[in-house]
């Protein structure tokens, strides 16, 4: 796939955004188009560096393989609010869907993108439907065994249609019409974007599912300092959204099924050294480690941010 334009996406208009950020974006566009003018599908990838370590390239290449249906692609490089992101390549689509990817999504199946828009073309009560992320043969030793260890991060394919809370990012179709009804993207917290357009879409009474046959990877990082570096940002970014919009901190089960949306911050607090304790006795080191460098980004982010609080506070009285 070659990209036909670059653009700035600081002046992209988002006017169906409910909750938009103030800020300009930094990012650039690189825009694949379609190989006809009747595009049914606008594919979104954010990402960082336009890079990721090679698998975006590796990732653009299995989207250049896909067959079925015509559709565009947008690689928004440079944001980092995942969120704002997609909203700018929704501003832009053209397709009557859309499917976001991460940047380090990989689709070893080429009927990926029909197989998607068939199944919310043969269920129109379906808001967003999500594949199954399943363990690639190729893995090496420690990427399974992350993939088996961590909650909610690889699981057996379904057998139909089922009801799901693992219907993620990395590998998520949309249509483009509900989603700028429901608001879009949440731009104003840096986690917990899933759990929050997964709630936008049940309040509109919309399925949220996973769809049998659909595979994709999205592997953890290869090593476990990255990896452990993973959970101590997702930690801080969790602990600045608890902070400051508490009424968007979600529950996220690790399995398919109903879920209770809230919890109060004392019983999730309460609730950790269980997980701990529930990762020692199953023998799953990699989860204990990572539950802990989550637990330390978190605490650092909420101790820093008292401190900034009362220093504010503090010279607020002295000026």
């Amino acid at each position: 796939m070659s990209p036909v334009v670059w653009r700035s996406a600081a002046d992209i208009e988002r006017p169906f955004v409910r909750f938009r950020s103030p800020n300009r974006s930094p990012a650039r566009i690189q825009y694949y188009a379609a190989k006809s003018r009747r595009v049914r599908l606008s594919v979104i990838i954010p990402t960082l560096d336009g890079y990721r370590n090679g698998c975006l390239a590796r990732l653009l290449a299995q989207i250049g393989g896909q067959t079925g249906l015509e559709y565009e692609v947008f690689v928004v490089q440079g944001d980092p609010r995942q969120g704002r992101a997609i909203n700018i390549g929704a501003a832009l689509a053209g397709g009557d869907y859309l499917l976001t990817l991460d940047d380090d999504t990989s689709l070893p199946d080429s009927l990926t993108f029909a197989k998607l828009v068939q199944a919310m073309e043969d269920h129109p009560d379906i808001g967003m439907a999500g594949g199954n992320n399943l363990i690639p043969k190729d893995a090496s030793p420690f990427v399974r065994r992350v993939m088996r260890e961590l909650p909610r991060r690889s699981w057996s394919m379904v057998a139909e249609i089922t009801d799901s809370d693992l219907a993620e990012h990395p590998c998520l179709m949309i249509r483009t019409a509900e989603f700028k009804a429901v608001g879009g993207e949440n731009e104003l917290i840096p986690r917990g974007l899933d759990p929050y357009l997964r709630m936008e879409y049940r309040r509109n009474n919309k399925r949220i599912v996973v769809v049998p046959g659909v595979v994709y990877h999205h592997l953890p990082p290869a090593r476990l300092s990255r990896l452990l570096c993973q959970y101590y940002r997702n930690g801080r970014q969790a602990a600045f959204t608890n902070r400051n919009y508490p009424e968007w901190v979600i529950e996220t089960p690790s399995d398919h099924g109903p879920i209770r949306p809230y919890l109060s911050f004392p019983l999730r607090l309460c609730r950790f050294p269980l997980r701990l304790a529930k990762a020692l006795i199953a023998r799953k080191p990699v989860w204990f480690g990572c539950e802990l460098a989550y637990a330390v980004g978190f605490m650092n982010e909420w101790v820093l941010a008292g401190r900034l609080f009362r220093y504010r506070e503090v010279a607020s009285m002295r000026g």
